[in-house]
């Protein structure tokens, strides 16, 4: 279960051209010190084997595509996608829908689970938030109350 460093490369390509079309220059330039942040931070704890370096190497490709201030609402749409994505590939795993891609690695991994599955998939969800604030407002109007519990 590998994430290939060519998606890596085209994640910070995609940065690199869309975000100085759709980002003022300024935030531009800072974002990409969230690259390098989450590249160091995440070379720490792949040192200390709670992180695959796929998932390292990932995280800091999308850092970039993340605003500082949307941090604290990263954690629980990570949470979200973690969990559905984990419940949909054991789902897949044991029924006819893995014959759609048989040779995936992650069918015979064991109880190891594909993070970068979950990774992309909270990228996708966080900027298509960020495209509709509205659908924010729905799909975690919840989490306030929660977080003040």
């Amino acid at each position: 279960m590998k994430i290939p460093n060519v998606a890596v490369y085209v994640l910070v390509a995609v940065y690199a051209v869309l975000g100085l079309i759709v980002l003022d220059l300024n935030d531009y330039l800072w974002r990409w010190s969230h690259l390098v942040v989450a590249l160091v931070v995440g070379m720490v704890l792949n040192a200390l084997r709670l992180i695959g370096a796929g998932d390292v190497k990932f995280i800091a490709a999308a850092a970039p595509f993340v605003a500082y201030g949307d941090l604290r609402d990263m954690l629980p749409i990570y949470i979200v996608c973690f969990l559905l994505c984990y419940v949909l590939h054991r789902i897949a795993k044991f029924s006819p829908l893995r014959q759609l891609a048989p040779d995936w690695t992650s069918w015979d991994a064991g109880k190891r689970f594909p993070m970068g599955f979950a990774l992309a998939t909270t990228l996708v969800v966080y900027l298509a938030l960020a495209l509709r604030p509205d659908w924010s407002a729905a799909a975690f109007g919840f989490l306030p109350a929660l977080m003040a519990l």
